[in-house]
């Protein structure tokens, strides 16, 4: 389940209001939405150095260990889809290009499929850097072959991915982390000039519902206001609901 933008928005502007902090515009609020988002999103993936340093201190705690990667991987479903690649023989680059809708973040699983005659393979594709690729291809003694495939990426027309495999195969399956779509605000302009929620033309944050609160408080951070108890934030969905609910009645 989403994070609705609405509840959120909402949500800032009472604490904004209660602490006398002023006022965030939808323009601000979609620009610090879409800036929060993705750094809550990149956090699930800690660089090495952040690695070590979580082995170093908790070397007697595996359990603890495993259920942060497990806890990462429940919020990144969302944003596993299979990617859409078509095989684009007329580039100047010969290759497998993206031709689907979204930013993809990191190429996971790669099944290259050889239509060959009894039988048929559907074989896990290893990725290589360019350089590797080029020197693996060439050499007799290191060919791919339709078990053991092998691929490389480039950019192709319009800054596309692109992906070349060798052998050639009939049909490509990647399985990718996207992005986030970016989370929108849409409003109108009511009688006398206050912004009114359009519903139909928003967009929600794509991130689990379970970073609400967090997103919340890294709104505000960027406001000036910093929050340390959750539940200060909790109460104030309450409220900010209860508040816009007697506005509309």
């Amino acid at each position: 389940m989403a994070v609705n933008i609405n509840t959120v928005y909402t949500t800032v502007l009472y604490i904004l209001n209660k602490e006398q902090r002023g006022y965030v515009t939808p323009a601000e609020f979609n620009s610090l939405a879409v800036q929060v988002q993705e750094e809550i999103f990149n956090s699930y993936f800690p660089d090495g150095n952040q690695l070590n340093r979580f082995n170093q201190n908790n070397q007697q705690n595996d359990t603890e260990f495993f259920n942060m990667f497990k806890d990462t991987a429940y919020k990144l479903y969302p944003f596993e889809k299979n990617a859409e690649f078509t095989y684009n023989a007329g580039a100047a680059i010969l290759g497998w290009e993206y031709t689907g809708v979204g930013t993809i973040y990191k190429l996971g699983e790669i099944i290259s499929t050889y239509n060959t005659t009894n039988p048929q393979y559907d074989s896990i594709t290893q990725l290589a850097s360019q350089s590797d690729f080029s020197k693996i291809t060439r050499s007799n003694l290191t060919a791919p072959t339709v078990q053991y495939p092998l691929c490389t990426t480039t950019t192709g027309p319009n800054n596309s991915v692109l992906i070349k495999v060798s052998p050639q195969p009939n049909a490509l399956n990647i399985n990718c982390l996207f992005n986030p779509t970016s989370p929108v605000w849409a409003f109108t302009i009511g009688s006398v000039g206050q912004y009114i929620w359009n519903s139909g033309g928003s967009t929600n944050f794509e991130l689990d519902v379970s970073e609400q609160t967090n997103i919340i408080t890294n709104i505000l951070k960027y406001c000036g206001i910093i929050i340390n108890d959750p539940t200060i934030i909790q109460t104030a969905e309450v409220q900010a609901q209860e508040v816009s609910a007697n506005e509309k009645s």
